[in-house]
């Protein structure tokens, strides 16, 4: 067992009520039996042609000859079987041969191959982002000549942003754009660094979605665009010709060794064309949209990996015996299973209380991102702010918890998890770069308290108190959780303390000192948040036990359990950190002197 159909479907129906999106236009067609018969397809895709061979990829790693990536073949099915499923455009309009499938849904059916594979989906899910703008902003011939063979899976798509010399700082890229004399179409010269599924031998061709600067263009974040730009160029008969896109080599990893992660060059042997993505010096603001996208997909690919690890070192737990329990006094007696101790208990309840937690949160940021399309007014407006503050926490939360939760499930194997006999290694290593991907937890922080917290004068926080608030309210009115609504609500009040002294170190313009602890700003908010769902799952479960029995009864009083976990465990670690963000002590400002040496 690799993830679970239980959660998932408790989560979509019971938590976020998610054929609530019916009653919209655009989504009408998603009533309870639909998604159920969509996620369990998913799940059946999964089970079948990627769950099988999870570690047979990373074995096989990817490799570079001559300008060639070769990856595992298995790869070319999955993307078939993908695509022929609809998933590569299950969340695109009907007129583009998409399924209008709410992000909710969809981040729900992916949760299993990220869980299944986590080095697979990539390939799937990044064809969908690139193929979303290009439908959103380029020209109907754009259109015409690309979404059919992306959706298909013919064609593999990516977005190209980082280069050596500017890594995450996006104004100091160099990658140009000449304009030609034919409108929309320019030659592209640069280079780029770690590009997802940059190039490989599964698919016929590779559309890459690049930022770049066009002659002339402002300094800074303001003259950068965006650009379609193939691998190879298709003419109106269909053939394709080289359009002078080189791969110079794949980058060795640690983990996600399936997922080729490549250095590419553009026109460096002849001319390569690129097509310009809507209007010029817009493309960051058109690749954003991809971004937030994919800052969500990397939270769930971490909440998935880690989901799969807990499941494996769940298992491991009730398989080996060893030693006896800890008040046993009789040595005669046979060794007891290693989830009666206390301590593999603690471990695994606390890989259990963040992944549980965090793919609540990702579902919540889902149907958030589904409600701000199709809502309108008032609650469009709060879904929209409400996702905005709360992005960099379901990205960065399940990231860096995730690979937490990961190493107490290695640790919970003991020496087993640290060899290839097991699947907890692989977990390891495959997590590790999810902290990293699409915004590092550093660049998350600084968004949170820099922009987000400051979002419309605080209308985003003020949103966000509110929402938290609403579930508090709701839980006091049952016993049983009035005692944690009072310990959520505490830390709130806190929160709004901490924030509001930070927020006055802003205001004297000492911008190095106000942002200096945003990580653990940033830490400090994700616990209160992720407390915020245990509630909320608290709640439902509270209200499912009277009218269930037997096993789904046994899952909801689990979800209880857990939820006390997490407010004795893992909430209290707010206290260290708020005292941390109220001090006037700051030891990490550059000096005079160099310190570190």
């Amino acid at each position: 067992m690799y993830a679970s159909l239980q959660n998932v479907r408790y989560l979509l129906h019971e938590v976020h009520n998610a054929e609530s999106l019916a009653q919209y236009p655009h989504f009408a067609d998603y009533h309870r039996e639909t998604i159920d018969m969509m996620i369990q397809a998913a799940k059946d895709l999964a089970d079948t042609e990627m769950y099988p061979y999870f570690v047979e990829m990373d074995h096989y790693g990817v490799h570079y000859e001559n300008g060639t990536i070769r990856v595992h073949p298995q790869l070319r099915n999955i993307i078939r079987k993908g695509a022929e499923g609809g998933w590569v455009g299950a969340t695109a309009l009907h007129e583009h041969g998409g399924m209008q499938m709410p992000e909710l849904i969809f981040n729900a059916a992916t949760h299993f191959f990220h869980a299944a594979n986590n080095g697979v989906v990539g390939y799937i899910t990044l064809t969908t982002g690139a193929s979303r703008l290009i439908t959103n902003f380029c020209a109907q011939h754009l259109i015409d000549t690309y979404i059919p063979k992306m959706y298909s899976g013919e064609w593999q798509g990516t977005m190209a942003l980082t280069e050596p010399q500017a890594g995450s700082s996006l104004s100091d890229i160099k990658t140009g754009a000449k304009p030609t004399d034919q409108p929309g179409v320019y030659h592209i010269s640069g280079q780029k660094i770690y590009i997802s599924a940059g190039d490989h031998n599964c698919t016929e061709n590779v559309v890459h979605l690049l930022l770049a600067r066009i002659e002339g263009a402002p300094a800074g974040t303001k003259g950068i665009s965006l650009f379609v730009v193939p691998k190879l160029k298709p003419a109106a008969d269909g053939n394709l010709s080289p359009n002078n896109v080189t791969t110079a080599g794949n980058y060795g990893k640690i983990g996600q060794k399936t997922y080729t992660t490549t250095h590419l060059m553009f026109g460096e042997q002849g001319i390569c064309e690129g097509y310009l993505v809507g209007e010029p010096n817009k493309g960051l603001t058109y690749m954003f949209q991809m971004m937030n996208e994919a800052r969500i997909g990397v939270g769930l690919t971490a909440v998935s990996t880690a989901t799969a690890a807990y499941y494996a070192s769940l298992k491991y737990a009730n398989e080996r015996p060893q030693g006896r329990r800890l008040n046993e006094k009789d040595m005669s007696l046979p060794p007891t299973l290693i989830i009666n101790h206390p301590d593999v208990r603690r471990m695994l309840f606390f890989q259990k209380a963040v992944v549980e937690s965090s793919l609540s949160l990702i579902f919540e940021c889902a149907k958030l991102q589904d409600l701000s399309h199709v809502a309108t007014g008032e609650a469009q407006e709060r879904a929209h702010l409400l996702l905005e503050i709360l992005i960099p926490v379901c990205k960065t939360y399940p990231s860096e918890y995730g690979c937490q939760a990961i190493s107490a499930g290695l640790q919970t194997l003991g020496g087993a998890g640290y060899c290839y006999d097991f699947p907890l290694q692989q977990y390891y290593r495959d997590a590790r770069i999810m902290p990293i991907y699409e915004g590092t937890t550093g660049i998350q922080s600084l968004d949170l308290l820099g922009r987000k917290v400051t979002m419309q004068n605080g209308t985003a926080a003020k949103v966000y108190l509110e929402t938290v608030t609403a579930t508090i309210q709701e839980a006091t009115r049952h016993e049983t959780l009035a005692p944690y609504a009072q310990r959520l609500e505490t830390a709130l009040t806190e929160l709004q303390g901490v924030t509001g002294h930070l927020l006055g170190i802003a205001k004297e313009g000492d911008q190095e000192r106000f942002l200096s602890d945003a990580t653990l700003f940033m830490e400090y908010f994700s616990l209160i948040t992720m407390g915020w769902q245990w509630l909320k799952m608290a709640l439902v479960s509270e209200n499912a036990l009277s009218g269930t029995s037997g096993d789904e009864h046994l899952f909801h009083k689990s979800k209880i359990h857990t939820m006390r976990y997490y407010f004795h465990y893992e909430l209290p670690k707010t206290q260290g950190l708020a005292t941390r963000l109220l001090e006037t002590t700051y030891l990490t400002l550059p000096g005079e002197e160099e310190l570190l040496m």
